[in-house]
């Protein structure tokens, strides 16, 4: 699908904003996160949920960018295994939101 570099660097370049945004909206969305939410891991539940929220992100953001239908071109696994790539860095996001 991601054959095209521009496209790839495009997509990696939004996914890497995206993180860099998490931090406030943590803030803001999750004050009390084991309160409300009832976690007992409040790490595991945040990334699993802003790796949804960034997939669901990319995908349109993919959409928008190439103009394609959601019908062959785009391979939400392939989205997914870019996002893991950041694996590391969102996860020192989640942790360094929670900890302030």
């Amino acid at each position: 699908m991601l054959q095209d570099s521009t496209i790839r660097k495009s997509l990696d370049q939004y996914i890497k904003n995206r993180i860099l945004e998490i931090n406030s909206e943590i803030k803001q969305t999750f004050p009390n996160i084991k309160k409300i939410w009832k976690c007992e891991n409040e790490i595991d539940f945040l990334y699993g949920y802003y790796i949804g929220k960034i997939e669901e992100g990319a995908l349109h953001y993919l959409l928008k960018a190439t103009r394609a239908s959601a019908g062959g071109y785009v391979d939400s696994f392939e989205i997914r295994g870019i996002i893991e790539e950041h694996k590391n860095e969102l996860l020192d996001t989640i942790k360094s939101a929670i900890n302030q």
